[in-house]
């Protein structure tokens, strides 16, 4: 945490749902003392919860300002994670959902049916780049960031593109938007993701900056690679 907002960044991302709800607070209290009440703190339950622990957990860790909560139950529960955010609208605490959808079909009916308060595309999961546009221009159309999710290997090197592609042809906004990043992997690639000033940096290589090195790939391809052979 201490070395996130040393970059720059105004919020961290950290998950819960964890063996207790006291665990989960003592998480929250410890995140919220270092970042200070003028940073964002988003919530990650990994799916974790049904709807009535969600709403729950989530009512009593309001107490900590959270941002929002993501994939506060099973990521194809359209109707769970509109009955989560009806609940927790009234206390400010938006659902973050998307990163486990396929197709704009799912993504239509969370963004109808306000399922979601911030969409989260997953540039892998999702089938190629006009796929993920048409998403992105639903969630215009419903008035509902983008805020791309990252951290796998490869993802923060992809996910780059998507953001500076709806600030420049889509939304025309930064407001509530984020791009997920972590720190790490980023050596494989020929044109790994930059941050600066907890921006990411526009890539200056054409194509979608996810070729990977090729000493990368003798190494860690499997079962050839020499990784595996001196494991």
């Amino acid at each position: 945490v201490v070395s996130t907002q040393s970059t720059g960044s105004s919020g961290i991302n950290a998950e819960y749902g964890g063996v207790s709800q006291e665990d989960d607070m003592r998480r929250a209290a410890l995140i919220r003392s270092l970042i200070g009440p003028n940073n964002k703190l988003m919530m990650d339950a990994n799916q974790i919860w049904d709807v009535k622990d969600a709403v729950t957990r989530m009512k009593q860790l309001k107490v900590y300002d959270p941002y929002w909560i993501e994939e506060p139950t099973s990521p194809d529960d359209v109707d769970g994670h509109a009955q989560i955010s009806q609940a927790l609208r009234e206390h400010g605490i938006g659902v973050a959902t998307g990163e486990m959808c396929q197709n704009r079909v799912m993504f239509k009916q969370f963004l109808k049916l306000h399922a979601m308060q911030f969409c989260q595309i997953d540039s892998c999961r999702i089938g190629g780049v006009s796929e993920v546009l048409a998403i992105m221009v639903l969630a215009r159309k419903f008035g509902v960031p983008v805020v791309p999710h990252a951290g796998g290997v490869g993802l923060c090197e992809l996910v780059r593109h998507y953001s500076m592609i709806d600030y420049v042809l889509i939304s025309g906004k930064i407001d509530d938007r984020m791009c997920e990043y972590a720190e790490h992997l980023h050596e494989h690639f020929t044109d790994p993701a930059v941050i600066r000033n907890a921006r990411y940096v526009l890539p200056d290589q054409p194509g979608f900056s996810c070729e990977m090195r090729d000493d990368a790939i003798e190494c860690y391809q499997f079962p050839k690679g020499s990784y595996w052979k001196t494991s």
